[in-house]
């Protein structure tokens, strides 16, 4: 199984950290973020991960070097970048042929089994999974409606929030997903395709899952003092 870490962000809101360091870098009690995503989705089954760069691709080309696999890592630098949508649609031929795929935001932070996720999409029969917690912010987040397991309304950052289920970034796909994408990048994939999925996808909880955006330096100190990391059976 394949996956897409999006990690090409520039992290302005986490500076000073991301000021030298890649926000997928960043250190969350001695375990750089990228080596915790990349340790989950080898547990989940994905054996093959692209990774987008886009701010200091050096320092992350050479800490996998150092780090060696499993899984199998292959970057793709963005001299612009082009959205975490567009960035799917650029790569498209690394998923082509699969039954699914997982798509990931490497700056948020979470010990929820990626397997669940995986087994979902699996015995779902939709063209998408995407998962969702409950949030005392929902004007800040993609917000998701659910009626019977199906996604029926998506607003990304609402003003008016018509739920308080969250979308938490966490996506598996079916590669057609990719033929909803349309325009020129930087398409995004809250704005631009989630709201086409509408019908079309289901929703997973998080259930109690930890759950953290890393976004900024606040949200770092929270991991760096409650993290306990992923305990895999």
């Amino acid at each position: 199984m394949k996956a897409v870490l999006l990690a090409a962000g520039l992290g302005t809101r986490l500076r000073p950290l991301t000021d030298h360091t890649p926000k997928c870098l960043v250190d969350i009690r001695g375990q750089v973020l990228l080596d915790i995503w990349l340790d989950a989705l080898a547990a989940a089954g994905v054996d093959e991960v692209l990774l987008n760069l886009h701010h200091l691709p050096e320092l992350v080309e050479a800490h996998l070097a150092r780090r060696g696999g499993p899984p199998l890592v292959r970057t793709v630098f963005e001299p612009r970048l082009l959205g975490s949508a567009g960035t799917l649609l650029a790569n498209s031929d690394f998923v082509r042929g699969e039954e699914m795929f997982l798509a990931v935001n490497a700056d948020n932070l979470t010990d929820f089994d990626l397997r669940l996720l995986v087994e979902a999409q699996a015995t779902g029969g939709s063209l998408a999974t995407l998962t969702v917690f409950r949030t005392a912010q929902p004007e800040a987040c993609g917000i998701v409606e659910v009626t019977d397991g199906v996604v029926t309304g998506f607003q990304e950052k609402p003003a008016r929030p018509r739920s308080d289920l969250a979308n938490a970034g966490l996506y598996a796909f079916h590669p057609d997903v990719l033929g909803l994408i349309e325009g020129s990048p930087p398409q995004d994939i809250g704005f631009h395709l989630l709201p086409r999925l509408v019908g079309r996808a289901r929703a997973l909880s998080l259930g109690d899952a930890w759950f953290l955006d890393i976004g900024t330096p606040e949200a770092h100190a929270r991991a760096t003092r409650e993290w306990r990391g992923v305990s895999v059976e």
